[in-house]
């Protein structure tokens, strides 16, 4: 049988991640037998498009840079960082959606992602937007285990899973959306005590996922939350800065993570190694120094007014898009395009190549 075109153009398309000091050489093979992903938005190639949420991006512009021009999900005018990554490992060219796809064993054998838009360590936080607890991609994945043990067998099952590489990437929908744009958290937790409930909440997800047989787990940190381009808007007064309480709770939850993965890594009786993937630093980089990386818009999206338009109000249907997408570090007013996402991935594989694999 003839393989369908979209795979044709995936075969044709480089299978060589050139990421400054590191480089993928295709004649080892997979660095890792698979990628195996939790999340949010950042890591959703489009687990929300069969939900009744209003957080998708199943839509034009999304995906105007994507193959045929097609909106998968993916919040991004492209590639995702976990398309990247399965991309930089050798081990696929585009890390599949879990919900909605017809997935095929070698689907399956070489990993998904469960992530949903908008959701959290904060149990509030996927209730509020309708989205997919952190909870319950766990409950995919025990679907998913048993599903890949019926295709594969149990050996190979457990010889997949014990080579996997497994990314955990969430917490800036909790600070950004639940406690600064709400008042659901914020007149019950101060900035400090809020942050130790997702640490809380954080460490709890680890131990479940080492539990499920993850030998290692890439724990991405969070952003710069102050000065994403929403954050700006919402926060930052009439000159659009970076909104200082946002990037303090994020300095501090990134610190508190550190800690506690520290404390899992020294556990005996914890088997799982955990590898925290700073991207505060690149991210604030970017948007300081944008111009030495060649962007000439830091501070804005490339959907609408760049200011606010995410999700629904980034639509084709009511808004325009800039004429030089990789100009922009920011595709819509939350999410980053494939550009700059390139260059994080890149500097994480600079970073946390040998650990991580």
């Amino acid at each position: 049988m003839a393989p369908p075109p979209l795979l044709l153009l995936l075969l044709l398309a480089a299978t060589t991640c050139q990421c400054h000091g590191y480089q993928y050489d295709p004649s080892r093979g997979p660095l890792v037998t698979a990628v195996i992903v939790f999340g949010d938005s950042i890591v959703d190639p489009g687990n929300n498009n069969g939900l009744a949420t209003l957080i998708k991006a199943n839509h034009p512009p999304y995906g105007k840079d994507f193959i045929n021009h097609e909106a998968t999900g993916r919040y991004s005018n492209g590639l995702i960082p976990t398309d990247l990554i399965a991309q930089g490992l050798g081990v696929k060219q585009l890390l599949p959606a879990y919900l909605g796809v017809d997935l095929s064993p070698e689907d399956l054998a070489t990993g998904v992602s469960f992530a949903s838009g908008a959701t959290g360590f904060d149990p509030l936080t996927p209730v509020v937007v309708s989205v997919i607890s952190l909870e319950q991609q766990l409950a995919y994945y025990d679907e998913y285990r048993g599903r890949l043990a019926a295709a594969a067998g149990e050996e190979e099952a457990a010889r997949i899973i014990g080579g996997a590489l497994f990314v955990v990437c969430a917490g800036t929908d909790d600070v950004a959306n639940t406690y600064f744009t709400t008042p659901l958290r914020s007149a019950e937790y101060d900035i400090p005590s809020y942050v130790e409930l997702l640490v809380s909440g954080a460490e709890a997800f680890l131990r479940n996922v080492s539990a499920r047989g993850a030998a290692k787990i890439g724990f991405v940190g969070m952003p710069p939350v102050g000065c994403v381009p929403s954050q700006r808007t919402l926060g930052g007064g009439l000159r659009r800065e970076c909104e200082p309480r946002r990037n303090e709770a994020a300095q501090l939850y990134n610190g508190r993570i550190q800690d506690m993965i520290g404390g899992l890594n020294a556990d005996p009786g914890f088997p799982t190694l955990v590898v925290f993937l700073d991207i505060y630093r690149i991210l604030d980089d970017l948007m300081e120094h944008g111009d030495s990386y060649g962007f000439t818009e830091t501070t804005k999206g490339c959907c609408g007014t760049g200011t606010i338009e995410v999700t629904g109000l980034c639509d084709a249907r009511f808004v325009s898009v800039c004429d030089h997408v990789s100009h922009h570090v920011f595709f819509d007013s939350y999410h980053p395009t494939e550009r700059a996402y390139r260059i994080i991935v890149n500097d994480i594989f600079d970073n946390y190549i040998q650990v991580l694999t």
